[in-house]
């Protein structure tokens, strides 16, 4: 177990008098353990209770060979894990779940446990995870640099005889080649029209001349996720297609340039839409204007205008506004930015000025 961090855990249980908490997220299990276990359908679950005495409880299916520093409940598909869980559990108190974890699960234990009071806990890891520590900021920027490279690459592909489909395929063999463990999620490219469907899935359209094509791309590396966005032009950049690319350009911008300790992200958030929106494309904008990543593509939290929440050192998110114009074209720029002491530093590097390919 990687003691600092649970120590944080088990002192916000206290302060929120929550006093036992059983953890199934994968990646919280990973966040406190270094172990990760994706168990599909089946239990897993990591035990915490304020007075010590932690437990794992595990499938036979995962072995484990490394020493977690947690004692280890093995069970398999004979038997019935809540049964097996519920011997362990104080039947007294306040017992956090994690927000995701399924029904099936949730309610057979609350029927053995009727006296106990259960609680959404996922707040607790998912607010730690927010800030990542010096080594977490590392292997985001590693992730943020493959992802540079990959991006270059990618886009030297780009040809009028490879459909969006074609050019999404070629990108895992990119990362492969590169080092990366895989997608942090599934590519999302649009040529002309298809970019205007924000998380629009690749087809068999082709690029034509003048298409803006839309490049949204991330990968994994060392259990984190690397995310960013560019829109480059094929062969031309028809005049409004430019007009709207400068406009997201200097949205992206002006959101980051705001970003540092203590400001709201709701002020983020309305320094990007507030722009677009003065320029004439506001309900063209359809989304938030970033969200939390780490561990996952899509940590908790978000910049968007119901998120009054302050920013805070060690944060990484992303900025990525846009503009989608039904039958005719979409265009989005996105940037990790990671919150510093006294401002911020930007984790792509690759260029996001106006760019002709082909």
């Amino acid at each position: 177990m990687k003691t600092q961090r649970l120590d944080s855990v088990l002192d916000k249980m206290k302060a929120d008098s929550i006093d036992q908490m059983l953890v199934s997220d994968p990646y919280a299990i990973f966040y406190l353990t270094g172990k990760m276990i994706h168990p599909g359908e089946r239990l897993l679950a990591l035990y915490l209770n304020v007075n010590g005495n932690h437990k794992m409880f595990i499938n036979e299916l995962f072995p484990v060979s490394e020493d977690l520093g947690v004692e280890m409940i093995w069970f398999n598909d004979t038997q019935n894990p809540i049964e097996i869980i519920s011997k362990y559990i104080d039947k007294t108190g306040t017992i956090g779940v994690d927000k995701n974890w399924p029904s099936r699960f949730l309610l057979a234990l609350m029927d053995l446990c009727k006296e106990n009071k259960f609680v959404n806990s996922s707040y607790i890891i998912d607010t730690l995870r927010s800030s990542k520590d010096e080594e977490e900021k590392d292997l985001m920027r590693k992730a943020s640099l493959l992802n540079d490279e990959a991006m270059g690459k990618l886009k030297a592909l780009i040809s009028d005889e490879l459909t969006e489909k074609q050019l999404a395929n070629k990108l895992s063999g990119i990362y492969e080649d590169l080092g990366a463990d895989g997608f942090s999620f599934s590519p999302i490219i649009g040529f002309g029209p298809t970019g205007a469907d924000p998380h629009g899935t690749p087809g068999d359209r082709k690029v034509n001349v003048g298409d803006a094509i839309i490049l949204d791309i991330g990968c994994i590396k060392d259990h984190y996720c690397s995310d960013m966005t560019r829109t480059v032009f094929y062969k031309e950049v028809p005049q409004k297609a430019k007009e709207v690319f400068e406009i997201v350009l200097e949205a992206n911008k002006r959101a980051i340039a705001l970003v540092k300790p203590g400001v709201r992200f709701c002020d983020i958030d309305a320094a990007a839409r507030d722009y677009i929106t003065e320029k004439g494309y506001g309900k063209y904008f359809t989304h938030r204007t970033g969200h939390s990543i780490g561990l996952e593509c899509h940590d908790m939290g978000d910049v968007s205008s119901v998120n009054t929440d302050c920013v805070e050192e060690g944060m990484i998110f992303s900025v990525e506004p846009g503009i989608y114009l039904p039958g005719e074209f979409g265009v989005r720029i996105e940037d990790l930015v990671l919150v510093t002491k006294d401002g911020h530093e930007i984790l792509n590097h690759h260029d996001k000025e106006i760019c002709i390919v082909g």
